[in-house]
C-alpha cells in the first residue's frame, strides 16, 4: 500500500487539503465538525503528518525543547511531570534532552535543538556557557529557565531562590538553638552552591561561620552518601550538633547513620533536607526539608511557551518566583525535644 497523503485524508473528510493542514496544525482555528471529520479520515487512512515538511512550512514546530541535568534525580522528574500535565490536549510536545550537569553538553544539545526550529526552549538554571545565551538570546521562540531565580533571565526564568530557601532554614535552627550548624553539598552544582552561600551568609550574620562546618563532595547524592559524610563530619567537627543537607536524599542518610551510631535526632544533631521529596516526612523522627514547587514550575514554564505561541500576553517582568516553604518536623525541634525531656 502507498502511504496515505494529505490529499487522501481531505477527499475522506470531503474538504480541502489546506483545511486539513489547518486543523492539524492549529485546532483551535476550524469547527468541532471539521476536526471530527479530519480526524476521522486521518484515523481511517492511518495518516501520519510529516513533521519536517510542516516545520519548513511555519516558523516553529510544534516541539518544546526541554533541558535537564538529570533524568535520575527527582526533582527534575517532577518538574517534567509538571510541563507534561501544562501541554495535555494541546498540540504541542516535548522533546527531552539529559544535559549530565554539563555546561558545554548542554550548549552543543541547544544548537542541536535549535535546528529542530521549537516552539519553545525550557532549560534548567542560570548557569549557561555565554556561547549557550547567545544562542538562547538570539532564537525567536521563547526560552525559559527553571528551578532558579535571577535579575536578567535569557528570557523568561520560574522558580525560587535557593540562597533565600537556605538562608532561611539555617535561621530557622539557629533560633531552635543549634550553634554548630554543618552544611553538606554533594556534586555541587550551581543551585548547591546557591544554597550553600545562602547557608554560609545566616551563619556570618550569627557570628557562628566556620568554614569546617562546609562538608561538600563532587560525588552525586545518595543515600548511601549520605551516611557515609556524617562519618566525616563527626572526625572533622565532632561537636556538630546540627547539618543542613543540600538535598532530601543525604538527609536521610544522614539520618539513617545517626539512627546506627545511636545518636538522638534532635537532641545530640539536628537534620534538614531539601526539596521535601516525600521520604523525610515519613522518617522517624520526621526530618525538617526545603519544599519546592518542582511540578508547578514545570507547568507555568511550558504553559509560559505555550501562551508566547498563541500570541497571549504574559507578566512583563518576566520573573516568576513561585516561592518555598520550610517544613518545620521533629528532626530540628530542639526546643520541643527539650521541653518534653523535662
Amino acid at each position: 500500500m502507498k502511504k496515505p497523503t494529505l490529499i487522501d485524508v481531505a477527499r475522506i473528510a470531503d474538504v480541502s487539503a489546506i483545511t486539513v493542514s489547518r486543523t492539524l496544525r492549529d485546532p483551535e482555528r476550524v469547527s468541532e465538525s471539521t476536526r471530527i471529520k479530519v480526524q476521522a479520515a486521518v484515523e481511517e487512512l492511518g495518516y501520519v503528518p510529516d513533521s519536517a515538511a510542516s516545520t519548513l512550512a511555519s516558523k516553529r514546530s510544534t516541539v518544546i525543547g526541554m533541558l535537564v541535568p538529570s533524568f535520575s534525580n527527582n526533582v527534575f522528574s517532577q518538574v517534567l511531570a509538571g510541563a507534561y500535565d501544562a501541554i495535555e490536549g494541546t498540540k504541542y510536545s516535548i522533546q527531552i534532552g539529559n544535559t549530565r550537569y554539563s555546561a558545554l553538553k548542554e550548549e552543543e544539545m541547544v544548537r542541536r535543538f535549535l535546528t529542530m526550529k521549537p516552539a519553545g526552549m525550557i532549560v534548567a538554571g542560570v548557569d549557561q556557557t555565554e556561547m549557550t545565551r547567545k544562542l538562547l538570546k538570539a532564537t525567536d521562540c521563547p526560552v525559559v529557565q527553571v528551578m532558579d531565580i535571577a535579575d536578567d533571565p535569557i528570557d523568561s526564568i520560574v522558580g525560587f531562590s535557593n540562597f533565600q530557601a537556605a538562608a532561611e532554614a539555617t535561621y530557622y535552627m539557629i533560633q531552635e538553638g543549634f550553634r554548630r550548624i554543618a552544611f553538606v553539598g554533594t556534586r555541587m552544582d550551581p543551585r548547591t552552591q546557591m544554597r550553600m552561600a545562602g547557608y554560609r551568609s545566616m551563619m556570618e550574620k550569627s557570628g557562628l561561620y566556620d568554614p569546617a562546618l562546609q562538608i561538600t563532595t563532587q560525588i552525586k547524592s545518595s543515600v548511601e552518601i549520605g551516611r557515609h559524610l556524617l562519618g566525616d563530619i563527626l572526625s572533622t567537627v565532632p561537636d556538630c550538633d546540627a547539618v543542613f543537607c543540600n538535598n532530601d536524599d543525604v538527609a536521610v542518610g544522614i539520618a539513617f547513620e545517626c539512627e546506627r551510631r545511636n545518636i538522638r535526632i534532635p537532641q545530640d544533631m539536628g537534620i534538614c533536607g531539601f526539596n521535601d521529596l516525600g521520604t523525610t516526612s515519613q522518617m522517624n523522627p520526621a526530618v525538617t526539608s526545603v519544599h519546592t514547587p518542582r511540578v508547578e514550575i514545570g507547568k507555568v514554564a511550558a504553559q509560559i511557551v505555550i501562551d508566547a505561541n498563541a500570541k497571549i500576553e504574559t507578566k512583563s517582568e518576566k520573573i516568576y518566583d513561585l516561592g518555598f516553604e520550610l517544613k518545620k518536623r521533629a528532626s530540628t525541634n530542639l526546643r520541643g525535644a527539650a521541653f518534653r525531656s523535662r
